[in-house]
């Protein structure tokens, strides 16, 4: 979606979502509060941060082994990103995930979580014309 211009991203867990935003006229992404919450219980959580943010899509992280086959994680962040366009009407872009939480913790992270959606939203970024 070449008009969107601000981000709301997530790292994808079953008991904690990380959660960074962004924009694309600084291509980079801040971290924000980790949403410790599981099942539907998160998707209230959610909205009081796309009410706050308002932003024009979404990125969802989706994990894959390394040699890029999906494994289980893979459906529930995916299945978590039709969850987000359906509930929220807003576009939903995926984002192949592998190493981010290796990579935010390798960076000394204190919120691994955070620290991926970040990474996860600037691999996004930088892939946008």
């Amino acid at each position: 979606m070449a008009d969107a211009q601000t981000f709301l991203a997530f790292d994808y867990g079953t008991k904690r979502t990380g959660v960074a935003t962004g924009n694309v006229l600084t291509r980079s992404a801040s971290p924000q509060a980790t949403i410790v919450a599981e099942g539907d219980a998160r998707f209230p959580l959610i909205a009081a941060r796309i009410k706050e943010w308002q932003p024009d899509a979404l990125v969802v992280g989706v994990p894959f082994h390394p040699d890029g086959a999906p494994h289980e994680n893979t459906e529930r962040a995916r299945k978590f990103a039709r969850q987000l366009r359906g509930r929220f009407g807003l576009p939903v872009h995926e984002v192949d995930e592998r190493y981010s939480t290796t990579e935010a913790l390798a960076a000394g992270a204190k919120d691994a979580d955070a620290a991926s959606a970040c990474i996860i939203l600037e691999q996004h970024l930088r892939s946008l014309p």
